[in-house]
């Protein structure tokens, strides 16, 4: 199944971004990209048309970034 989630919390209000990218950079996915409330989010990668490989995703809430590394196997 070459679709996952990707949980976050948002502790404080902001503006939020959520981008996924190939090893090379180049913008794959822009997921999120909206002001959200405090909670907890969940949002659907559906990486189907894409080859295996590495990706990462780059969630932004205002002043934070963080990163991460995901492996897609077909």
């Amino acid at each position: 199944n070459p679709s996952t989630r990707i949980n976050y919390e948002i502790r404080a209000l902001g503006f939020v971004t959520l981008k996924v990218n190939d090893v090379n950079g180049n913008e794959i996915a822009f997921l999120v990209n909206e002001n959200q409330r405090p909670g907890i989010y969940s949002v659907e990668f559906n990486g189907a048309p894409l080859p295996s490989g590495i990706y990462y995703y780059k969630l932004t809430v205002n002043n934070f970034t963080d990163t991460r590394k995901m492996v897609l196997v077909k």
